[in-house]
């Protein structure tokens, strides 16, 4: 299956440190650093560094950021840095070329060798302007090319359709639906969680 190019629209949010993903694996061998800056059409993306925590945090206060993630919870800044700091994984802050506002973040993370997990996380303010996809296609290309992925996966609540039709408009595929045990319950959660993929050819 083939990455697609990025003229893709949509929007979502999906699973952080708040909801565990199911592909999780330790002791992976030594990565090669991706990109520290690219662009999209429209997005400049770089690597996030602690300086970012604030900004992270001030995303992660809107309750409609974090309804599929801890049913509108706020992170805490030892949260945010708990992701910044996880070794597998690479988080862009994305901001607009035109002017460089803060768009969201964008990450990959390495789960088992060749494969990563792809997420994401938009401002409420540009939600359905087909960021979050055009954004998400670019590190597909990112994750098949210099970062040699042979699969891409990505998880969300089955109650979070946005994501999934996000998912979807990228190439990916439906794999499984799943529960995760001992999270507390939120708005939806009773319908589980879902899991897609891309195969990079070869």
């Amino acid at each position: 299956m083939s990455v697609p190019s990025t003229g893709f629209i949509g929007n979502l949010s999906v699973a952080t440190a708040s909801r565990p993903d199911s592909g999780a694996m330790t002791g992976l061998p030594e990565k090669a650093s991706p990109s520290p800056e690219f662009d999209s059409a429209r997005l400049h993306f770089r690597l996030a560094t602690s300086g970012d925590i604030a900004l992270l945090v001030g995303l992660d206060a809107d309750p409609a950021v974090m309804r599929y993630i801890t049913g509108g919870s706020p992170s805490t800044e030892a949260d945010v840095a708990q992701v910044l700091a996880d070794p597998n994984r690479h988080l862009w802050i994305a901001t607009r070329r035109v002017d460089y506002g803060f768009v969201g973040w964008f990450s990959l993370r390495h789960s088992r060798p060749r494969e990563l997990e792809i997420g994401y996380r938009l401002a409420t303010a540009w939600w359905g302007q087909g960021l979050a996809t055009e954004g998400a296609a670019s590190l597909l290309e990112l994750a098949s090319g210099e970062m040699n992925a042979s699969r891409v996966w990505a998880q969300t609540m089955t109650a979070n359709a946005a994501s999934r039709a996000v998912m979807e408009r990228l190439g990916m595929v439906f794999v499984r639906s799943f529960f995760i045990d001992g999270l507390e319950p939120i708005d939806g959660s009773e319908l589980g969680d879902v899991e897609y993929e891309i195969i990079v050819d070869e």
